[in-house]
């Protein structure tokens, strides 16, 4: 049985993320966190670094979106330059994100892949989904009492990941 909590996949950052790899899931699109996952939190446009990453991922054919948990007029200034499709307060971790953005695309929620750094808003909303999971880690920023408090609480099930991936890596 699927743990929901346990990502299917985990990165340094985004930029360890290609292409090659996202269609070797068999994905077509690909659901992106904004705060702490493609910039730091509150950075009010994205980096030309990420606008390159973007423009990789459709270039090689991949649809992407932007679901956050933000008010729309955060996460509109930020897809300024990136034109992507939006779901605002998306209510992560529920489905709402990963279902709009598959019928968006017209695909199922098994072709899609949600990227971003907090288990249990990100991995969750994947999981609950049927999506394909991927968490990066946080970028760094000096996080309120609160979430540094999840992050303690994510600890053990990053802990799970790295258990299966190193028993993995044993059978093959």
């Amino acid at each position: 049985m699927k743990n929901y909590f346990i990502p299917d996949y985990m990165f340094e950052d985004i930029y360890k993320i290609t292409p090659d790899f996202i269609k070797s899931l068999g994905v077509k699109v690909i659901v992106l966190d904004i705060d702490n996952t493609l910039v730091t939190y509150g950075m009010a446009e994205p980096t030309q670094e990420v606008i390159f990453w973007v423009r990789d991922m459709q270039e090689a054919g991949l649809s992407l979106s932007i679901a956050s948990n933000n008010h729309a007029e955060r996460v509109d200034r930020f897809n300024e330059k990136l034109g992507l499709f939006t779901i605002c307060e998306s209510g992560k971790p529920s489905r709402r994100a990963v279902k709009a953005a598959a019928a968006h695309f017209g695909v199922e929620s098994k072709e899609c892949v949600v990227i971003g750094d907090q288990i249990f808003t990100d991995v969750l909303c994947a999981s609950r989904s049927g999506a394909v999971s991927v968490l990066v880690k946080p970028l760094p920023y000096h996080e309120n009492l609160f979430f540094r408090f999840k992050r303690v609480c994510e600890k053990p099930f990053i802990r799970a990941y790295k258990r299966r991936e190193t028993r993995k890596n044993k059978t093959t």
